[in-house]
């Protein structure tokens, strides 16, 4: 593993943790849960960990931070949507780890520690097209939010950097970025997530492949993680065929590269130190 790799699997642990004694239903999921089931660990050029809960899990978990002094416990600060921090524009959780440093590319170049991403599982229909209609009208405004807060990158196409730089041209008295996550996260919640056969992550970079039936996760079951033990989706087969395809085969060498881009990273130093 590498050192930042290491790092994240103490957060990762430390979060099991959490939820084994809070009784909380979570899953690793997207590259984390190839990973598992794949490598049993980290993908060897992988930079980030992923969890996801469902939402009644996901708001036990804000309150049980919000409780706490500055919403943290032990090392970890607990960011969400709740924020007041004008750079912090997210529809999903990421906890922090307040011994360690990390600038992220973003619009703004959010400075905090190295974190991991806690995404709400919500439901969105009994139907694939049912869920389809309704997921379309949360992402178009998710997309609209990421080209407001996301860098501009040579990595990716002239047309979407384009769409980037024009909607950057709304001022925000027009176009409130935090009322509009806000705005986001209440259409998201509407379907109860152990009520509806289908379930999504509806902030996930793959957008409406993340439709599936609620079944596919199950029980949160275990698996292996670089020692420790992580919980995943019951059916980790038909999970992970149904978003990635054949996801036994790895890519090739040009795209086994890390995904996140941060322009400051110090495992060793706070990011509070000094404020």
């Amino acid at each position: 593993m590498t050192e930042l790799q290491k790092s994240l699997l103490q957060i990762l642990e430390w979060f099991h943790n959490f939820c084994k004694k809070e009784k909380l239903r979570y899953y690793v999921i997207g590259g984390t849960f190839i990973g598992a089931v794949r490598h049993k660990g980290f993908i060897p050029w992988d930079d980030d960990a992923d969890v996801a809960m469902p939402r009644r899990d996901y708001e036990k978990m804000l309150q049980i931070f919000r409780e706490r002094k500055n919403h943290k416990i032990d090392q970890y600060i607990l960011e969400t949507i709740d924020s007041d921090a004008p750079d912090f524009f997210y529809t999903f959780g990421k906890l922090y780890d307040t011994s360690t440093t990390m600038t992220e590319k973003t619009r703004t170049n959010c400075r905090r520690g190295l974190y991991l991403d806690i995404f709400p599982l919500d439901g969105v229909g009994n139907t694939m097209e049912e869920s389809q209609k309704y997921f379309k009208a949360i992402d178009r405004k998710n997309m609209f939010l990421m080209t407001r807060i996301c860098a501009i990158e040579k990595r990716r196409s002239a047309y979407k950097n384009a769409a980037i730089l024009v909607s950057r041209l709304i001022p925000s008295f027009i176009v409130n970025d935090k009322k509009l996550a806000r705005e986001i996260d209440n259409m998201c919640r509407e379907k109860d997530f152990d009520k509806c056969k289908y379930v999504c992550n509806c902030s996930s970079t793959y957008r409406s492949r993340e439709i599936i039936e609620r079944r596919l996760l199950g029980t949160p079951t275990e698996y292996e993680f670089e020692g420790i033990t992580v919980m995943g989706p019951e059916r980790y087969d038909e999970y992970l065929t149904h978003i990635f395809g054949d996801w036994r085969k790895l890519p090739p060498k040009e795209k086994q590269v890390a995904h996140h881009d941060f322009i400051e990273l110090d495992l060793h130093k706070s990011w509070l130190d000094g404020k």
